[in-house]
């Protein structure tokens, strides 16, 4: 039997495997037919884990241990003011690592997100293997345009502990551009909208027969479904409060009632003017059990998260103006995500970009069916298709007075390398340290921190008399690796990293061992 390999979408809200049969991607369906999988782990009592649909079945009976959007907080530290915003939402406890990132406290335990995030990938492949009958361990992975290195490196980690072999990762709208151009002779300028469970990316494009050029990315990794499903979780909230004076933000099982029904209400709304929300026993009086009841309308919906709608086209006008041209020079539009799938949303890209969008394209499936047809190519090492991405954060390094400079700016294709030299500045220096930031601002705490590089080995003299040539690199999986050589004698240098989020070699061996 012939060697295959996978796409995988790990999505925030639900994942999705596809791979290429007899030349055609397809999305595989698990024994019980389906092809979405709700992106949520349980970890029970007895020690069984739960993924996917039978986890969701564990929301309300066990919020505390049923993780989900773990892909939001994937790559981040602690103290950033996303996570902060999480904690006061999520039903089960965020721990602080030793490398400052983000844990989640399960029954006595603090597992790191990759080790979260393996667990969907696992179950991935098994429906895979199921569905082909043989072993799979080559994939192609989709994440987020906007994800920063240390966001690549945790999924990268995620998949190691998986036992996939990934072949690349690759933007999600480039997947999609991939499923909805690949083999259909376009050439076309196209702007792929992805707005998903927790994450917003924009991406514009050139289709020109089988080169998929990407011109330029923007996004936004902490918009998405989730933050729709929080403002209908107000308003039901609000209205409830109104009408008994009881507050449900205290209420952990309630809180996750009003979650699975706002969701609920927000899908039914892709369809129908107007719903009847109705969550039995949500809370007691002294008279007894008490029934939320509230009527939310398109229009209402509309309107509550008209702000968010709002922040996604500010995404859209720096994707736009990166990419050098103007909305009218756009020939198509691809939706992608399922929170894009909410007629007013259609309706409000469609009046940004002064077009009707693609309908063709499966906003749920696209993303795998891109990301399998990828790997169909690197397993075959086919030549029909050549992607150009862009590294969508600018890379920079810390300088005196709590700065940064530039030295990969945005929107540059991807692989590129580019050298910097340093000069000791002190008498008989026997380290060099440098601080490596991705983002936008000068001022070094408004940029994600990738990490502290720390070079020795060279010759101990006196200041400005050692350079020191640092290499940054961004390879094809977005990934950032740095390195050194001393000018002169062109030794290489010994590297030291800190303050970076990565998992320990250990860890991930320990981890990968298990499975």
């Amino acid at each position: 039997m012939s060697e295959v390999a996978i796409g995988i979408d790990l999505g925030t809200s639900n994942s999705v495997v596809a791979v290429v049969e007899n030349g055609q991607p397809k999305v595989i369906p698990n024994r019980w037919g389906e092809t979405i999988h709700p992106s949520i782990v349980h970890y029970g009592a007895d020690g069984e884990v739960l993924v996917g649909s039978r986890a969701k079945k564990k929301l309300l009976l066990d919020p505390e241990n049923t993780i989900y959007s773990f892909k939001r907080l994937m790559g981040r530290y602690f103290q950033s003011e996303e996570v902060k915003k999480a904690r006061g939402l999520l039903p089960y406890e965020l721990v602080e690592g030793e490398n400052r990132d983000v844990r989640v406290k399960v029954r006595d335990q603090a597992l790191a997100l990759p080790e979260i995030s393996a667990q969907m990938l696992t179950e991935m492949r098994r429906v895979a293997e199921a569905y082909l009958g043989q072993v799979v361990t080559k994939a192609v992975v989709t994440v987020p345009a906007h994800f920063n290195d240390n966001q690549r490196q945790a999924t990268k980690d995620a998949c190691r502990i998986a036992g996939l072999d990934v072949l690349k990762m690759i933007n999600e709208p480039t997947a999609v551009a991939l499923a909805y151009g690949y083999d259909k002779q376009m050439r076309n300028r196209v702007a792929v909208y992805d707005l998903g469970g927790g994450t917003f990316d924009v991406t514009v494009l050139d289709i020109n027969l089988d080169v998929f050029e990407v011109r330029s990315t923007a996004g936004d990794t902490f918009l998405g479904g989730d933050d729709f499903d929080t403002r209908i979780m107000d308003y039901l909230i609000g209205a409830f409060y109104e009408q008994v004076g009881i507050d449900l933000r205290k209420d952990r099982v309630a809180m996750q009632k009003l979650k699975e029904h706002s969701e609920w209400a927000k899908i039914q709304l892709s369809e129908v003017d107007r719903v009847e929300v109705s969550i039995p026993d949500i809370a007691r009086d002294e008279e007894g059990s008490l029934t939320l009841s509230a009527v939310l309308t398109v229009k209402q919906l509309a309107q509550m998260t008209y702000d968010l709608v709002q922040r996604t086209f500010g995404v859209c006008d720096e994707a736009v103006q990166a990419a050098g041209c103007n909305v009218t020079e756009i020939d198509g539009v691809v939706l992608v995500g399922g929170q894009s799938k909410s007629r007013f949303i259609r309706s409000a890209v469609e009046a940004y970009f002064s077009k009707r969008v693609q309908a063709h394209v499966n906003p749920d499936e696209a993303v795998a069916l891109g990301a399998a047809i990828h790997a169909d190519q690197l397993l075959h090492r086919k030549g029909d298709a050549v992607l150009i991405d862009v590294t969508p954060l600018s890379l920079r390094v810390g300088t005196v007075g709590g700065f940064t400079e530039v030295v990969i700016p945005k929107n540059t294709p991807i692989p590129i390398e580019h050298s910097k030299t340093f000069v000791t500045a002190s008498d008989h220096q026997e380290r060099v340290r440098i601080r490596i930031y991705q983002g936008e601002a000068k001022a070094h705490d408004h940029n994600e921190l990738l990490g502290e590089f720390e070079f020795s080995g060279f010759r101990v003299v006196p200041r400005g008399e050692v350079e020191v040539v640092v290499t940054f690199d961004i390879d094809a999986n977005g990934i950032v690796n740095v390195s050194a050589v001393e000018r002169e004698s062109g030794v290489e240098a010994r590297t030291r990293v800190t303050l970076s989020q990565h998992m320990t070699e250990a860890e991930l061996q320990k981890l990968g061992a298990a499975r």
